[in-house]
């Protein structure tokens, strides 16, 4: 608010003017202050819903003929990944995968410290999606709806040695720079699971 005030013959503006500090961003401060037991419970859900979604979508289509085909199995995975980031990243980071904590880690873009937790939680949160899948799922198990390696163990070993570094080598370079746009980060993940899942 201005006031006006006239002394000595000199005109005088007096701006009373009040910073509103209130409007900063809490996106910025959140994973800041989240404790680090909402972080721990933010990777089990995360790595549990990620888990129940895409094993689900294999046993859906293991089960049903192949409804849900191989294209649709990747994009249950890759919209799986996407809404967890979304949902969970600004509290955990949204890990959901040893590899992932452990590259942070190594980085030095996460704490030493903190990878033996996440990596429980992560394993605990996959250990309760698979037994929630094996409930909901009864019946008789005699088919492995896993992967099997075609070639031989050397094969198998390079190509999921360039696979996993591909995965790690775009998360390290774009989720870790602050330049890096999120929003075209998530749909080149998800583009990347897609692709990972069909090949």
């Amino acid at each position: 608010m201005a006031e006006n005030s006239a002394s000595n013959a000199t005109n005088e503006i007096v701006l009373n003017v009040n910073k509103d500090v209130s409007n900063k961003s809490e996106d910025s401060t959140s994973h800041a202050t989240a404790s680090f037991l909402q972080k721990l419970v933010a990777e089990v859900i995360g790595t549990y819903f990620l888990i129940f979604a895409g094993c689900a979508s294999v046993l859906v289509n293991k089960n049903n003929e192949n409804v849900v085909t191989l294209p649709g199995i990747s994009i249950v995975w890759g919209l799986a990944v996407m809404v967890l980031v979304y949902s969970l990243g600004h509290i955990s980071g949204a890990h959901f995968n040893p590899a992932v904590t452990i590259a942070f880690a190594s980085t030095k873009r996460f704490p030493l410290k903190q990878v033996p937790a996440y990596v429980a939680a992560q394993v605990f949160g996959s250990t309760l999606a698979s037994g929630t899948l094996r409930l909901i799922f009864t019946g008789k198990h005699n088919q492995f709806v896993g992967t099997l390696p075609a070639g031989s163990d050397l094969q198998a070993f390079v190509i999921e040695f360039i696979i996993t570094f591909y995965l790690m080598f775009i998360i390290s370079g774009v989720a870790t720079d602050n330049r890096a746009v999120t929003c075209l980060f998530i749909i080149m993940l998800c583009f990347l699971l897609v692709n990972f899942v069909i090949n």
